[in-house]
């Protein structure tokens, strides 16, 4: 079941909310990744506390561990891993596509699907659109990714021609037919979503978005950026593609990005956002504040008394009440300083937590400015605090 309302506009911005079978999910969002079942070094009373409403799984990499039959035996996803609120599942093509290397021969692609090496054993794999949904319906995941192609940027160490992304692209339409087909047989209760593809020439996009809006999917992402291309391009794929997909429609912007991408996907027309960018920068050093990044590595913040970011409200900043009222807490940059360098792992966990909030808290706060109407406002306000810095 997928139910989605867009309730004010500014602009292409769109204000929405959109109600999943576990749950209800107020858009634009920012959903944290979590990979193997868990989003690294943060429990999901965090995730509820700070107010995510959505969390990814992966495909291939729970197909490979634990398995589908222990993720079986638990009903699904949601109850195995503690989370009852909505989750997305990506269909393991940009695993597969990761996994081809450097002479591009660890995995072999044909109209059926793709042939590879796990990379847990070595045991040969085949995964086709129709093994794809058979795992997402055993993950039973409130959104379904179709299986398709990440079209790359580069091919054998050149830009990826017109005639090869349209290669790709057709393929990616042929694998979205069959999955819709099989999620269908499977009878999924849940919600498939379509993958624009086209790498970076429009005309592809557009041809890609014109024949996926005729299967009438209840929901459409664009796939095939953030893959080594230069960010010009990126951002230029980003403001051409959204605009061409169904107005009444969720739009999913898959694997972006910095706050800045977030802010301009959704002046963009995006509803919703993924990436690993919070969490595995946090395990990095690397934090995110309303005024600019802050690497805590740094020697100068060895003996600084401030939180990560004043304005914030994350747990490593403010601290947290218990039930008594009892304030705990937060932490100062010299101790999250002093953490990384001992290589301590509540360092990473709190530097997590806060980016994750910052992330989380930045999606609230632009939905706020286009409930009141003054998106753009808030947009040219955020760009001047993050250029201010720390």
């Amino acid at each position: 079941m997928l139910q989605f309302h867009i309730h004010r506009t500014e602009g292409l911005a769109r204000r929405g909310t959109l109600t999943l079978n576990h749950g209800v999910v107020e858009t634009p969002v920012f959903m944290p990744v979590g990979t193997y079942g868990t989003v690294k070094g943060v429990m999901p009373r965090s995730l509820h506390e700070m107010g995510a409403s959505i969390i990814l799984g992966n495909t291939f990499h729970l197909w490979m561990r634990p398995g589908l039959e222990v993720i079986q035996s638990f009903g699904g996803l949601h109850r195995f891993e503690g989370w009852n609120k909505p989750m997305l599942t990506d269909s393991g093509g940009f695993q597969v596509w990761s996994l081809a290397g450097a002479d591009g021969k660890s995995r072999k692609i044909s109209e059926e699907g793709v042939k590879f090496a796990s990379p847990v054993n070595g045991d040969r794999l085949f995964l086709t659109p129709e093994v794809s949904m058979q795992i997402q319906t055993v993950l039973n995941s409130d959104i379904v990714m179709q299986f398709d192609e990440c079209t790359p940027y580069e091919t054998a160490g050149r830009i990826t021609t017109e005639a090869e992304a349209r290669r790709s692209m057709e393929l990616s339409l042929r694998w979205a037919r069959r999955s819709q087909a099989e999620f269908t047989r499977l009878a999924n209760p849940n919600a498939l979503f379509g993958i624009v593809q086209g790498g970076m020439y429009t005309n592809l996009r557009a041809e890609s978005a014109e024949r996926m809006a005729e299967l009438d999917l209840p929901g459409y992402a664009v796939g095939g950026v953030s893959v080594g291309e230069p960010k010009a391009e990126m951002l230029r794929i980003m403001a051409h593609t959204p605009r061409l997909l169904p107005a009444h429609k969720p739009r999913y912007l898959m694997g972006v990005g910095t706050p800045e991408d977030l802010v301009e996907g959704v002046a963009n027309g995006i509803d919703m956002f993924d990436c690993v960018m919070p969490t595995r920068n946090a395990r990095n050093g690397h934090l995110f504040t309303r005024f600019g990044d802050l690497k805590i590595r740094n020697a100068r913040h060895k003996t600084d008394p401030r939180p990560i970011d004043e304005s914030c409200s994350c747990h490593a900043c403010k601290g947290w009440t218990d039930s008594d009222g009892t304030v705990h807490g937060g932490f100062s940059r010299a101790y999250l300083h002093h953490l990384d360098r001992c290589g301590e792992m509540l360092g990473p966990m709190l530097a997590t937590i806060h980016n994750l909030h910052y992330y989380v808290n930045l999606m609230r706060e632009l939905r706020e400015a286009l409930d009141a109407g003054r998106f753009e406002a808030w947009r040219a306000q955020f760009h001047a605090d993050r250029a201010r810095g720390v």
